[in-house]
C-alpha cells in the first residue's frame, strides 16, 4: 500500500493579535487531528506575526505588503508596487510548498495569498472574524469555496451557499478559565475581597483608554478597587511611571499580559475594545464588559462588532469620542449594580462558540478530502 502523503495547508493573514490568534488556534486543532500536517504561515513583513508565529511553534514567510494609509503620504505611492510584489511572492510560495488547501485569516498578507491560490484552483477558506466584511474579504468571497463567519446575517456580505457559522477561535487556555480565580489572585498578586478592572486595549494598545485610565487611577484606589490595566507597547512606560507608587494598593499595569486566561479570571468587570478576538473572548468567559470600539479600523467595523453584543444586552458601549468623560462612571456604576452584572454575564455566554476552530478544521478537510 503506498503511503499517505501528509495535508500541506498555507494559512495567511495577521497584522493585529485579532488576526493571528485565531490563525494559531486553527493550526493547532489541525495539528490534533492531524498530527503529521505541514503547516506554513505567510504574514507581512514587520508586522506581529513574524515574532508570534514563531513564538507558537510554526514557521513563517514574510510578504513586503503593507495596508493603504487613509491620509495623503508617501507610503501610497510604493503601495501598488508592494502589491505587485506581494502577489508574484505569493504565487511562488504556493508554486513551492504545494497546499491541498489555504486559509485566509484577514490582515495584508491574506489577500495575496487567496488570491494566488484560487487563481492555481488549490481549495480556499476565508475565516471572517467581524460582523461587518471588509472591501477585500468581500471580493476574496466570490473566489474562495468556503467562508467561515462569527457573527449571523453574513450573507449580506457573501456568496450565501458558502457561508458556515462557526464563531472565533480562541486561545485554548481561556476555555475554563472560570475556575482559575484563586489561582489568578496569587499569580497577580491581588486581594480576594476587592473587585478588579481588567482594562485590555487591544494586543496594540488603545490611546484613549489608556488616557482615560490614567486620569482616574486615584479614584479606582480610593474606591477601594484593584486594576489590571494592559497598555500595549507605545503607552507602557508612562503607564509604568503612573502605577508604580499604587502597585500595593492592587493597581497595576503591563506592556503585555501573557497570561490572559488568568487575568479573565481575577476581573469583575473588563473594559476593551471591540475586536472580534476581544470579544470572542469575553463570550467565552462570560465576563461583564463595557466596549470602547475603535475608530481607526475599516469600515468602523468594530462599532458593528460591539452593537452585536448591545444589541442583546450582552454589553455596554461607550464610544471612544465619549471615553474621557464616559468610560469610569460607566465602569464604576456596573461594579456596584451586582443584576446588571449578571444580566450581562448570562447574555454574553449565550453567544460563545467554543467548538469554532473545531468545526473549521472540519471544514477545511472536507474541502481537502
Amino acid at each position: 500500500m503506498q503511503n499517505k502523503k501528509p495535508f500541506r495547508v498555507i494559512i495567511s493573514g495577521g497584522g493585529t493579535g485579532g488576526h493571528i490568534y485565531p490563525a494559531v488556534a486553527i493550526a493547532n486543532e489541525l495539528k490534533v487531528r492531524q498530527p503529521e500536517a505541514e503547516i506554513l504561515f505567510v504574514g507581512a513583513k514587520g508586522r506581529m506575526e513574524m515574532t508570534r508565529v514563531p513564538e507558537a511553534g510554526y514557521k513563517i514567510i514574510g510578504l513586503p505588503i503593507a495596508g493603504l494609509q487613509r491620509r495623503l503620504t508617501l507610503k501610497n505611492l510604493t503601495f501598488p508596487f508592494k502589491v505587485i510584489s506581494s502577489v508574484r511572492a505569493a504565487r511562488q510560495i504556493v508554486k513551492d510548498f504545494k497546499p491541498n488547501a489555504v486559509v485566509g485569516v484577514g490582515g495584508y498578507a491574506s489577500a495575496p495569498v487567496l488570491f494566488a491560490a484560487t487563481s492555481m484552483g488549490i481549495p480556499s477558506l476565508i475565516q471572517e472574524q467581524n460582523s461587518y466584511a471588509g472591501i477585500t474579504n468581500k471580493l476574496l468571497g466570490k473566489r474562495v469555496n468556503k467562508i467561515c463567519v462569527a457573527y449571523a446575517g453574513m450573507s449580506a456580505f457573501f456568496p450565501a451557499d458558502k457561508v458556515i457559522l462557526t464563531g472565533n477561535p480562541v486561545r485554548q487556555d481561556i476555555v475554563g478559565s472560570q475556575n482559575k480565580r484563586s489561582e489568578g489572585l496569587a499569580f497577580f498578586g491581588l486581594k480576594p475581597g476587592k473587585p478588579t478592572i481588567l482594562v485590555i486595549g487591544g494586543s496594540l494598545g488603545a490611546r484613549t483608554i489608556n488616557e482615560s485610565t490614567a486620569a482616574h487611577l486615584k479614584e479606582i484606589q480610593q474606591k477601594g478597587y484593584q486594576l489590571l490595566w494592559q497598555t500595549g507597547k507605545t503607552y507602557y512606560p508612562k503607564a509604568a511611571e503612573q502605577t508604580a507608587t499604587l502597585v500595593e494598593t492592587g493597581i497595576k499595569s503591563f506592556e503585555f499580559i501573557q497570561r490572559m486566561d488568568l487575568a479573565y479570571a481575577t476581573s469583575d468587570v473588563v473594559i476593551s475594545r471591540a475586536g472580534a478576538l476581544s470579544i470572542s473572548e469575553l463570550c467565552l468567559v462570560g465576563k461583564p464588559a463595557i466596549l470602547v470600539p475603535s475608530p481607526n479600523v475599516a469600515e468602523d467595523h468594530q462599532t458593528q462588532n460591539a452593537l452585536a453584543l448591545v444589541n442583546n444586552q450582552a454589553a455596554l458601549l461607550v464610544k471612544d469620542v465619549d471615553a474621557a468623560t464616559q468610560l469610569y462612571p460607566a465602569a464604576f456604576a456596573l461594579l456596584q449594580d451586582k443584576p446588571q452584572q449578571e444580566l450581562l454575564s448570562g447574555n454574553i455566554q449565550k453567544l460563545a462558540k467554543p467548538e469554532a476552530a473545531q468545526t473549521i478544521v472540519g471544514e477545511l478537510l472536507k474541502l481537502i478530502k
